[in-house]
């Protein structure tokens, strides 16, 4: 059975800050002033880097008792590649990433092999890393005027 996620996203006044919210929670997305924002928060793409190293990190605790795999802290470092002139209209390049590379840490006393395992469960299992390595179908469901 398919459960469905709802977001908003509101620009702002000045800049290119955006508030952004699901679940009565928020969070300000936003560009560095040398992009034209007000660098109050972090920028989109930074923002999926965050959420895929959150949802391997959530994954990795909800699963790692049944999974029978100890460890006592946990953290993945990530970063993307993106060529800014693309979404700029500058070049042809890709709008998006063209890869995202990520380390995941663990503070453990399982062997090398069993951490590698885990790591191969956490990648195979984590939603957003499967949005991101498979690609998702976007649809534009209207255009409203207020």
């Amino acid at each position: 059975m398919l459960t469905t996620f709802k977001a908003t996203a509101t620009k702002c006044p000045g800049g290119l800050k955006v508030e952004s919210s699901a679940r009565g929670f928020k969070i300000i997305l936003d560009e560095p002033e040398e992009m034209g924002g007000t660098n109050t928060g972090m920028n989109p793409v930074e923002a999926v880097l965050c959420a895929l190293g959150a949802c391997q990190t959530i994954v990795a605790s909800s699963f790692a008792k049944a999974k029978h795999f100890s460890f006592e802290e946990f953290h993945v470092e990530l970063e993307g590649d993106l060529d800014p002139d693309g979404f700029m209209g500058l070049s042809d390049a890709r709008n998006g990433f063209q890869e995202i590379r990520f380390t995941m840490h663990f503070k453990t006393n399982e062997s090398q092999e069993r951490a590698e395992a885990f790591a191969d469960f956490i990648e195979s299992s984590c939603p957003v890393g499967d949005c991101l390595a498979n690609g998702v179908k976007l649809v534009r469901s209207g255009v409203v005027r207020d």
